[in-house]
């Protein structure tokens, strides 16, 4: 794990695996390290910690196929990629959606698209439109 502070921020999964996996594949930030609650994913500029709901509240969590999306949630994390078109492939085959082709849009540099994770959590990628 890298020895320096860097920005970063954590999600709460009810599947921790299946949440790492999907932000590993879809944005190549690969797990650095583990334990039986928590995995971290990084990058050079960020880390991500996925973090398991405790089993008792996690029993009480339903998660619809496909998950519906929380929209309802104060924070919405974004990441840059190469290419959407690659991510929306990607974000599907992980069980994750990002939103079609027609819905993106740019701005101050960049092609931006929302979706969400395996567990409905909303993200959005951007790749640079220069």
């Amino acid at each position: 794990m890298s020895s320096h502070a860097k920005a970063g921020a954590v999600i709460f999964a009810r599947n921790m695996h299946l949440v790492a996996k999907f932000y590993d594949e879809l944005l190549a930030m690969p797990g650095v390290h583990a334990e039986s609650d928590h995995i971290v994913l990084e990058s050079p500029q960020f880390q991500l910690v996925i973090h398991a709901i405790p089993k008792h509240i996690a029993e009480t969590i339903e998660i619809s196929q496909p998950p519906e999306r929380r929209t309802e949630t104060p924070i919405k994390l974004f990441f840059e990629i190469p290419s959407i078109a690659v991510a929306r492939s990607k974000a599907r085959a992980l069980g994750g959606e990002l939103n079609p082709e027609e819905s993106e849009w740019e701005a101050r540099g960049f092609r931006a698209c929302d979706g969400h994770d395996p567990e409905g959590n909303v993200l959005q990628v951007r790749e640079s439109a220069l």
